[in-house]
């Protein structure tokens, strides 16, 4: 069957792995094999990657090092390095150190976002503004970008409304981000859900609807992309191996696998300019750095198929 125009569009992942991925599990990489999974990323063809959060290393001992690889990061020509920041303290250390882009992450959960932040979803929103006002006053290039979680459902509170959903994207946009992505915190989307709420997000945010972000939790990751590939989302994160989640949100796990997303948009015919092959080298020497945690995924079980010759197109 031909390629639609469509499928022959560019569709960018961005590696979550080394933030959203590791703050999650028990592992604390060394800095130099945090360099080298970077590295090994960008010669794959990965372009945005984030590389860690700006907060206490007392709660996340995991990303400590995060001020230590942004200059690494930043040396990648063309590469497009984003942080984790929760307040504007951990704003001002990633403008110093010249992030491109930073993620202040909002729950649309009440009650996650106060387990999460300490802080309501609308006293985040404020954050969001102080943030912008900071960045406008320093004159920094970096971007914000707010990144609206549990937006499916939480487990801690249950249902989340669509409309309270859209009211904070809305609101995130007015008070200066730059742009706003939606994640699948917990793994409760389904692709009905998904092509629902993204459609109405367009609406509001049109080109500023920056990514999707999916949790595996019960497999319909790679379903949930599809939904939003419908609608003309072209923007995901993903994690090497499949690992991440939320300590604040009990049972959430599993990022989309990077390398099993990769794939698949290939062998739908649409450019991602990666290299699958070395993106499963990657991961088994990620695998190798994280032998007592458990990995996820199918494609690096099975191997690509003879029938796989999609090449990384040249940008």
């Amino acid at each position: 069957m031909a390629l639609t125009a469509q499928a022959r569009c560019p569709v960018v992942i961005r590696e979550v792995g080394l933030r959203d991925g590791l703050q999650s599990i028990a592992t604390i990489l060394a800095t130099e094999c945090k360099r080298e999974w970077i590295r090994g990323a960008f010669d794959a063809g990965m372009r945005e990657i984030e590389v860690g959060s700006f907060v206490p290393p007392r709660l996340l001992p995991q990303l400590a090092d995060t001020g230590e690889l942004l200059p690494y990061a930043k040396s990648l020509p063309g590469l497009t390095v984003s942080v984790l920041v929760p307040n504007v303290k951990g704003a001002e250390r990633a403008m110093a150190s010249e992030a491109d882009l930073m993620i202040v992450p909002l729950s649309a959960s009440r009650a996650h976002s106060l387990a999460n932040l300490r802080k309501t979803p609308d006293e985040v929103v404020g954050e969001v503004a102080r943030i912008r006002a900071a960045r406008d006053a320093a004159r920094s290039k970096t971007l914000i970008e707010g990144g609206v979680g549990t937006a499916f459902g939480c487990t801690i509170q249950g249902q989340v409304a669509r409309s309270e959903v859209l009211r904070l994207v809305q609101a995130l946009l007015d008070a200066g981000a730059d742009c706003v992505s939606l994640a699948d915190t917990v793994g409760y989307a389904d692709p009905a859900g998904v092509r629902a709420l993204f459609e109405d997000t367009l609406k509001i945010a049109g080109d500023r609807f920056w990514s999707g972000h999916f949790h595996d939790t019960r497999g319909l990751a790679l379903a949930n992309v599809c939904a939003a590939l419908d609608v003309g989302v072209r923007r995901f994160d993903a994690s090497l191996g499949g690992i991440g989640g939320c300590p604040y949100a009990p049972g959430a796990s599993g990022n989309v696998t990077t390398e099993d997303l990769a794939f698949m948009l290939a062998s739908m015919g649409y450019a991602t300019n990666l290299d699958v092959g070395r993106l499963l080298d990657l991961r088994g020497q990620v695998a190798t750095w994280l032998s007592s945690e458990t990995l996820h995924g199918t494609l690096w079980r099975a191997g690509l198929p003879k029938t796989f010759h999609a090449e990384r197109d040249a940008q």
